[in-house]
């Protein structure tokens, strides 16, 4: 099978995969004990109102009826209504995901470019500091809670030193460029503004850093175990016995054979770091999906917290998809099944 038609045998596939995480989450979200239309009306609210605002987004109907009706509008594009703000949640996802993506972005190409030098090290010199030292780091980073590290950073280097800023994307006043792509830190270098540019930077600085911490130090353990093994192989020691340096041995014989494995889990990093910026959006005040999924979470606003999570899921197989590609530019000799 070429390339072309598994990419499409797996985007049909993206269509059953999607059904049962709408069904699963418009279950889990609609058994919570409470009512979201007497949320959404206030603590003032007479019975009628809320039963106003019940009977408008269809919560008075049947669940299988509601879930049916739900499915027909995200077929149509339609992710339905914030029932507490009244906005198109679609709207509200096509605003906010580009901060989301921005930082996720930013944090995996940290991740993955410290993660594969710090890894290679490791396995050079199996046993020895630099070995013990990414194990100490690897461990420590995934044992630290996100949410407590980024709010010590906050502290220590926007609160104590004044570095960096404390939370947002930008200041208050400062005056935002034309929306292109919806990153700041690209469209402020397509408008010419530099200024606007660092300050992006500067605000991404301490939330990209605590979000790409766990996924660095799970590529740097994944690629240094993957790496001693190729480097113990017959094919190694016939390199090395042919007089090839160690470097052209790393380089050109193990390093891209033990990188196709830890291209899997560098797939699954970027997914994992997508559904992890719900923590840190909320302590850096970070106007992304994550921080959206907190606010409508707080309010029992069933939608967003649906249209969340079905657009995390896309990105995660979409991701994981074009991973499945990459394979074939790394070994030619993969086929696709």
């Amino acid at each position: 099978m070429g390339a072309g038609s598994y990419f499409i045998r797996r985007l049909l596939l993206l269509i059953p995969t999607l059904f049962g995480l709408s069904l699963l989450t418009f279950a889990i979200s609609h058994v919570v004990p409470a009512d979201p239309a007497k949320l959404a009306a206030g603590p003032r609210a007479s019975n009628e109102m809320v039963e106003t605002i019940r009977r408008q987004f269809g919560l008075d109907r049947p669940l299988p009826e509601q879930y049916v009706t739900y499915v027909g509008g995200l077929l149509r594009g339609n992710f339905g209504d914030s029932i507490t703000t009244r906005r198109s949640v679609g709207e509200d996802l096509k605003e906010r995901f580009p901060a989301t993506f921005e930082l996720v972005l930013f944090a995996m190409i940290l991740a993955v470019g410290a993660g594969i030098p710090l890894g290679v090290v490791a396995a050079v010199n199996q046993n020895h500091w630099p070995d013990q030292f990414s194990r100490l780091f690897a461990i420590s980073s995934v044992s630290i809670p996100q949410f407590w590290f980024g709010l010590v950073l906050q502290l220590f280097f926007a609160s104590s030193l004044g570095w960096l800023p404390l939370s947002r994307r930008l200041p208050t006043l400062a005056q935002p460029p034309e929306r292109v792509t919806g990153l700041l830190s690209i469209d402020s270098l397509l408008a010419g503004q530099i200024d606007t540019f660092w300050l992006a930077i500067k605000h991404l600085a301490l939330p990209v850093f605590v979000l790409s911490l766990g996924s660095m130090a799970i590529i740097t353990r994944t690629l240094r175990g993957d790496l001693l093994e190729v480097l113990n192989h017959d094919f190694i020691r016939t390199a090395r016995a042919k007089g090839v340096s160690e470097r052209g041995v790393l380089l050109r014989h193990s390093l891209r054979n033990a990188f196709i494995p830890s291209l899997t889990m560098i797939g699954l990093s970027f997914g994992w770091t997508l559904g992890g910026t719900v923590l840190v959006e909320a302590v850096f005040d970070w106007p992304g999906i994550g921080n959206y999924a907190v606010e409508a979470t707080g309010r029992l606003d069933f939608n967003p917290i649906m249209g969340v999570t079905l657009l995390v899921g896309v990105v995660f197989i979409l991701i994981n998809l074009a991973v499945d590609l990459l394979y074939g530019v790394l070994d030619p000799r993969i086929t696709y099944q």
